[in-house]
């Protein structure tokens, strides 16, 4: 109280002594009223405005998050746009014979008057019509002794016109599970592939596997290597060594298509898969075939095509 007293007591109108000083305490008053509520919502709105940063701030961050994933959708997508027109879709056709008739002609090559005996993925390697993708894909066509098989490419050319071939083997190597088709493109321009590199692959490295599952075509799956430097079989019995291991999705029908990483560029050819055992569904742990491995073997078969330890 003391404190109180005194600080009253250093005010010029603590003591009036007449109506007039009233008059004058009274304006008085009124004005350090007026000054206390003015201070007052001086003091408050600086309060109010802080009291809002954390929320500002808060959708500043919601909205850069946003932006950050609508590039990186941005950039799948033109990642897909790029590299999908180099993707071709196989189709193993069997012919029929034309019912009594004596002599051995075939049918018309068309999927009406065939039977699919399987479908597969592969990708265009250079403008001259060589096409990449597992041996055991066209195994059928390899060993056949009947002449009936037949293998149906549909492409894309460069302009994204939509056309079909019919693909020749001019190499295979079961060893590496690669086959080699040659189509004839005479009018039409194809788009390569760009080819990467495996051995400075990293585990958790984003990866994106395009493809035919099942016949759907230009599918795209994406995943990470989940592994490398596995050992997976080949269809002659021998162990394919360094291979990608991916859990982007691979089932049947993406064998022989591209495994590809955040450029575009080839890393592999999608091959294996182990499925649940009963249901024939992938376990999510599958396998490419190291891009390395098939610069060094693909070249070879073009040129020379298939060795002759592994001619039937």
């Amino acid at each position: 109280m003391k404190v109180l007293q005194t600080s009253l007591q250093t005010l010029p109108f603590s003591t009036p002594s007449s109506s007039s000083s009233n008059d004058v305490n009274k304006g008085f008053v009124s004005t350090r009223r007026r000054a206390i509520v003015f201070g007052s919502s001086v003091l408050i709105s600086p309060l109010l405005n802080f009291c809002k940063l954390p929320s500002f701030y808060s959708a500043i961050a919601q909205q850069q998050q946003q932006d950050e994933l609508q590039l990186e959708e941005d950039r799948v997508v033109n990642l897909f746009q790029k590299t999908s027109p180099s993707v071709v879709f196989i189709k193993d056709l069997e012919l029929a014979k034309i019912p009594k008739s004596s002599s051995n002609e075939l049918m018309p090559f068309d999927d009406e008057n065939a039977k699919v005996e399987g479908t597969g993925s592969g990708f265009v390697w250079d403008k001259f019509g060589h096409i990449v993708t597992n041996y055991h894909v066209v195994a059928k066509l390899a060993t056949d002794q009947s002449g009936l098989h037949r293998c149906k490419v549909s492409l894309l050319d460069a302009r994204g016109n939509s056309f079909y071939k019919e693909g020749k083997i001019i190499g295979y190597d079961p060893a590496y599970d690669l086959a080699v088709l040659k189509v004839d493109v005479e009018g039409y321009e194809l788009k390569p592939v760009v080819l990467g590199t495996s051995n400075s692959l990293r585990v958790g490295q984003s990866c994106f596997a395009i493809g035919n599952p099942y016949g759907l075509e230009d599918t795209l799956t994406t995943g990470v290597v989940s592994g490398l430097g596995r050992e997976i079989p080949s269809p002659n019995g021998r162990a394919i060594r360094g291979a990608i291991q991916t859990d982007a999705a691979i089932n049947a029908g993406n064998s022989g298509g591209p495994l590809i990483d955040s450029y575009g560029h080839v890393i592999g050819v999608n091959t294996a898969t182990f499925t649940r055992k009963g249901t024939g569904l992938s376990s999510g742990v599958n396998f490419a075939i190291p891009i390395d491995t098939v610069v060094r073997t693909v070249p070879s078969l073009i040129v020379y095509g298939t060795p002759y330890s592994d001619r039937f």
